[in-house]
């Protein structure tokens, strides 16, 4: 009976990889193409192999710079939108005040809304104050979805850390600032690597936003990759490679905050 269960598990593993893994597999395998290959045949792998898909993106400042723009307002927004989160998680878990569960909600209900709401009134604005087509515009405007999402994140590492702590640190003649960063935020480096995680995944990904806000010098890959369509045709084995490098960055943060995701799913916060 034991077994029988193993066995149906494991197919379902093996059935659910596959799936998972299929669409990513078959973007790679495109990437190594030329568009008459996957226009003009099905095939599992390349027949002609090439690097010239790989090649046109890092030649060319058209795609590449796509990257680097990403890559900017992704790290300001993640830098910023956790430096806010900290210490209004803070206050969540370790104060009482009035209103302060409508104030959390209200932060939730941003994070709810779809980005579309906010784009007439965030182009307006930076219309008005000069800021369109910068990195900036695009990290201040996704602050107001990441921002509820990393307080709420943390706020749940927060409220698990005994308030003890914090009393017997002051006692101890620790200021707050020296208490925070040398003894609380070791703490709860979990969350600080889950929030970033979710923070910077969020931005890499956005499009709405980043399309509308940028236009040449902050034009992010995202932005990129819908304008391939040209006198000739769709460009498929050069979106193809550039599909594969997009995943590459969220693929290596994973890799280092794999820890603290699953630390995040155990505690219920992710």
């Amino acid at each position: 009976m034991v077994e029988r269960r193993f066995k149906k598990r494991t197919l379902f593993l093996f059935a659910y990889l596959i799936f998972a893994l299929l669409p990513i597999y078959w973007m790679v395998n495109m990437s190594f193409k030329t568009n008459q290959e996957i226009l003009s045949s099905f095939t599992l792998w390349p027949a002609e192999f090439t690097w010239a898909n790989y090649q046109t993106i890092f030649t060319d400042p058209s795609w590449y710079s796509g990257y680097i723009n990403s890559l900017i307002y992704v790290g300001i927004n993640t830098v910023i939108s956790l430096t806010v989160a900290l210490p209004a998680a803070y206050a969540f878990s370790r104060y009482r005040f009035l209103g302060d569960k409508h104030v959390f909600f209200w932060l939730l209900t941003n994070r709810m809304t779809p980005p579309a709401v906010f784009l007439l009134p965030f182009f307006q604005l930076y219309t008005t104050l000069g800021l369109m087509d910068t990195h900036i515009a695009v990290a201040m405007a996704h602050l107001l979805f990441n921002v509820p999402l990393a307080v709420w994140i943390l706020e749940g590492f927060m409220s698990g850390i005994p308030r003890e702590i914090d009393e017997t640190a002051y006692v101890d003649g620790y200021s707050f600032p020296r208490f925070f960063f040398t003894i609380f935020l070791p703490l709860i480096k979990a969350g600080v690597g889950v929030a970033a995680f979710f923070c910077f995944m969020f931005s890499w990904v956005e499009l709405l936003l980043a399309r509308t806000l940028t236009s040449v010098n902050a034009k992010p890959i995202v932005a990129t990759m819908t304008r391939t369509v040209s006198a000739s045709g769709m460009d498929w084995a050069t979106l193809a490679a550039a599909g594969v490098l997009t995943i590459v960055p969220g693929a290596i943060v994973i890799w280092f905050v794999r820890h603290y995701i699953a630390k995040g799913f155990a505690m219920g916060r992710v």
